[in-house]
């Protein structure tokens, strides 16, 4: 198995799009607006399409944050793709402390990116200066 890098994807999180759920059955619900996004890589450019995209995130008793992550893309050149991924952090030692793991999908119905849909990226998010995510994203090969 190996990691062949992809590209990198920037997120920007909304401070009005934060809705605090409280204690659930699987721990404190974070629900967080997604308000911006932008995938750069060397063989797909996209940013985020409306304003249907969130994080819906748990934290349990631990710190063990599970990420459950939901969007749609639209490329540089106007092909609309779904984008979809959960992971985990271990979050014990504070909320963004430590980096974020996690394995992603792509949905495109576009004969050029149709590619899309065979990859297994998996990708490694860190908190970015503003409060936002960054995802370094590589494909399984």
């Amino acid at each position: 198995m190996e990691l062949r890098p992809f590209g990198m994807l920037t997120l920007g999180l909304g401070s009005d799009g934060l809705h605090m759920l409280g204690a659930t059955p699987v721990g404190t619900r974070i629900i967080q607006e997604i308000v911006s996004a932008r995938l750069e890589g060397e063989r797909v450019n996209a940013s985020l399409r409306g304003n249907a995209a969130a994080d819906w995130l748990s934290v349990d008793a631990q710190g063990v944050a599970t990420f459950d992550i939901r969007m749609t893309l639209e490329t540089d050149d106007g092909a609309v793709l779904y984008l979809s991924y959960e992971g985990r952090a271990d979050w014990s030692g504070g909320m963004g402390k430590a980096p974020v793991y996690v394995a992603m999908r792509f949905e495109a119905g576009d004969e050029r990116y149709r590619w899309l849909n065979a990859l297994q990226p998996v990708g490694k998010g860190t908190m970015a200066e503003g409060g936002g995510l960054l995802y370094e994203i590589c494909e399984l090969v």
